[in-house]
């Protein structure tokens, strides 16, 4: 996705920002924030500490846990916060996360199944008791129609209904979407 080049280059770090880059810092902290499942500033300069040979062969950067102090990450904060400085990388950021490919519709496939629940069937939920594919006729259910294209199995298009329809009249309306 390219965060690292689009950061450095859509968000400007002040002048006595020093070490690794701004884009770097951000993605290595991403990365702890992900892998540890924990956003607290100051615990990341002693994570990268403990991995800091690992981070340096798998980034090609000189990591030193010193950038990584929690100031440098209020300060990340802060750049990401300027809303024209955010507007412009998010703005080319959606140029790299999007990607259309023009594929065979040729063959769709059509499928229906049923996903039980525990849930008491209600007026008006859409979980209903109904004929069971899975052979748990006291358990309420949703039926989901999906159409995928063959042989990706991409899919196409879903539908879901109460459990308590039946899977003929759900092939006409994906079909028609389809043309």
């Amino acid at each position: 996705m390219g965060i690292v080049k689009l950061l450095d280059s859509n968000l400007e770090a002040h002048g006595n920002w020093d070490g690794l880059s701004l884009g770097w810092t951000t993605a290595i902290w991403l990365t702890h924030v992900l892998s540890q499942a924990d956003h607290r500033l100051n615990k990341v300069e002693g994570w990268i500490a403990k991995h800091v040979q690992t981070i340096s062969v798998i980034t090609g950067q000189d990591i030193r846990p010193s950038d990584f102090a929690d100031d440098s990450a209020a300060a990340i904060l802060r750049y990401l916060n300027q809303d024209e400085q955010w507007q412009k990388y998010e703005s080319e950021q959606g140029k790299h996360i999007i990607k259309v490919y023009e594929l065979s519709t040729e063959i769709v496939r059509l499928d229906a199944t049923t996903a039980s629940s525990y849930t008491e069937p209600t007026d008006g939920s859409i979980f209903q008791l109904g004929h069971s594919k899975d052979h748990r006729p006291d358990l309420a259910q949703v039926k989901i129609m999906l159409a995928t294209l063959d042989p990706l199995g991409w899919t196409e298009a879903t539908q879901v209904v109460e459990g308590n329809k039946a899977d003929d009249p759900l092939y006409e309306p994906i079909i028609m979407n389809q043309l």
